[in-house]
């Protein structure tokens, strides 16, 4: 069929008996009030699926239907097609050839869009339709801000190089809004709201300007060469944080939030003085994905409903351990939904409080003003709280104060970093806990951390190579010629990486006879020994090995979280 005509799909449609002719009256009628295009009307109205509308268009059309997820893109022939234009027009450029271009429209009927598209490519248009959903997923992870953020930067140092005055005035000024520092920020928060990134690091070397984001726990590097305008982002972010723009010589910690793509992202900023200048590490917190559930957090059944019986426990200490980023909050603000009632009065110390919760009384932690930890929990008890939550054990009176309480009638939760939970019981040991009265309040110890998952769109069989497999047989895991493990090769989905997104690994230690014995002897070794031991009781590798079974993440990631343990 000849694109050039005018095409009516709703009369196709009916012709074609896909929906009925009073079907199509009503869908009319409501595109009439939403203004949208009918192929939208009528999918969001229920009468016709989108792959179904978008098989009928290819065929119709004669045209391919692709699914651009997967399909190979070249970041230098998309971007010959401005965003502007692709995000109005719904299309991307997929192919630049000496005679045409290949263009994977939402709407291959938008005659217009296509007319305007051919007079500013100068060539002759193939099209192909794609889902619009995939496309738009496509087009933000396409057109990165990483080439804006350079132009910006330069911009900077050009005025910053042409006007010598205080940056700290200027940029308290009223005429903000169109500075190039405040567009740099910008384009630097929307490139890593795209990217999905938990963490911006501006780190000032001594000839350029490194920006990193921390993309599924893999920083991934950009550097700029205009080192001088350092100072002016710094100054920026610190009067967004509230912070003294005068202090250089001493960290600094804070925080705001920030509007982004219709998202509100709190923003966790620490500064520190480093060899040319201010390293700044951002925290980037998106309250839009909500507060999980247990049941939503994928931790394995078995530990799972362990884990779910001790948090219904009236008193006692529970403990989940794991490295900074690891999902430790996440977890206890989990559990603590889960728990929380009219009937249950729940008391929390945090440093920072993450995400505010209903119906629970949340303690900022202040140092500046003497309100640390231990004095949180001093007032807390005097509140006659049912549950308390201490953010994180960093001080032996934080911990004689909290297991204490768990010993006296109160279901207490707390957090460490240690590297795994066989190790926690030790740990506070080692910070001087008492053994006898560790062994009276401590009831489980869950430890996780995470692993990256496998990109679904490249994912691929693979074969383990030697050192996996002669690992595998340590293990007793030799018998897996079954089993087909994957990787990803990397595809533009994933920014070629092959990881897309992670996963979570646990291990669970519920304290028995043996643990509670060797703890009251303030006996280590044989603590952890018994704990090894204990029946049920798996590593993280196990987990994550199962992941791996599944094909949800590598071998490599298995390797990489067994050798931490090692």
């Amino acid at each position: 069929m000849d694109l050039k005509k005018k095409i009516r799909i709703g009369d196709l449609l009916v012709q074609n008996r896909i929906i009925s002719h009073e079907q199509l009256l009503t869908a009319l009628a409501e595109q009439k009030k939403t203004g949208r295009k009918i192929g939208r009307t009528l999918i969001d109205l229920n009468l016709i699926k989108e792959i179904e509308l978008l098989n009928f268009l290819s065929r119709q059309l004669q045209i391919p239907f692709l699914n651009i997820s997967q399909y190979p893109r070249k970041a230098e022939v998309v971007k010959l097609l401005p965003e502007s234009l692709a995000r109005r027009f719904r299309v991307m450029l997929l192919e630049d050839n000496d005679s045409d271009v290949l263009l994977a429209m939402a709407d291959p009927t938008d005659l217009l869009g296509l007319d305007e598209l051919s007079r500013i490519l100068q060539k002759s248009i193939r099209v192909a339709v794609v889902k619009e959903s995939d496309l738009l997923t496509a087009i933000d992870q396409s057109y990165r801000h990483t080439d804006e953020i350079s132009n910006l930067a330069e911009q900077l140092q050009e005025e910053i190089s042409a006007n010598d005055v205080d940056l700290g005035h200027l940029l308290a000024s009223d005429e903000v809004t169109d500075a190039p520092v405040v567009k740099l920020l910008q384009s630097l928060f929307e490139d890593a709201v795209k990217a999905n990134a938990s963490d911006i690091h501006i780190e000032p070397d001594e000839s350029v300007l490194r920006i990193r984001q921390r993309v599924d726990g893999v920083l991934i590097e950009q550097i700029l060469n205009e080192i001088s305008i350092a100072p002016a982002v710094a100054v920026r972010l610190k009067l967004m944080a509230g912070l003294n723009i005068s202090e250089k010589r001493l960290p600094q910690d804070g925080r705001f939030n920030v509007r982004v793509k219709g998202r509100t992202l709190d923003v966790r900023l620490s500064t520190l003085p480093v060899q040319h200048g201010e390293s700044i590490v951002m925290r980037l917190l998106d309250h839009a994905q909500g507060l999980l559930s247990l049941d939503a957090l994928g931790i394995p059944a078995d530990i799972l409903t362990t884990f779910k019986r001790h948090v219904k426990s009236p008193h006692g200490l529970i403990l989940v351990t794991g490295p900074t980023g690891s999902g430790k909050t996440t977890t206890l603000y989990a559990a603590l939904n889960e728990i929380n009632d009219s009937q249950t009065k729940i008391i929390t110390a945090e440093d920072p409080i993450e995400y505010s919760l209903p119906r629970i009384n949340q303690t900022q932690v202040n140092a500046k003003v003497g309100l640390t930890f231990a004095g949180i929990l001093r007032s807390a008890l005097r509140q006659d709280p049912d549950i308390i939550l201490v953010g994180e054990m960093r001080d032996t009176e934080t911990a004689d104060i909290a297991i204490r309480a768990s010993i006296t009638g109160h279901l207490v939760f707390s957090t460490l970093h240690t590297n795994g939970a066989v190790e926690t019981a030790t740990r506070l040991m080692d910070m001087g806990v008492e053994g006898y009265i560790l062994a009276s309040s401590l009831r489980v110890i869950m430890a996780q951390r995470l692993v990256r998952r496998i990109c679904e769109h490249c994912a691929e069989p693979t074969i383990p190579e030697q050192g996996q497999q002669i690992w595998l047989q340590k293990l007793n895991q030799d018998n897996l010629t079954h089993i087909e493990f994957k990787q990803g090769s990397g595809c533009p989905h994933c920014n070629n990486t092959g990881y897309k997104g992670r996963i979570g690994v646990y291990e669970l230690l519920e304290l028995n006879a043996l643990t509670l014995d060797a703890l009251r002897r303030n006996d280590s070794a044989a603590f952890t020994r018994d704990a090894l031991e204990t029946p049920g009781f798996k590593r993280f590798s196990h987990c994550a090995l199962e992941y791996a079974k599944q094909g949800l993440t590598s071998l490599s990631e298995v390797l990489r979280i067994a050798g931490e343990m090692d």
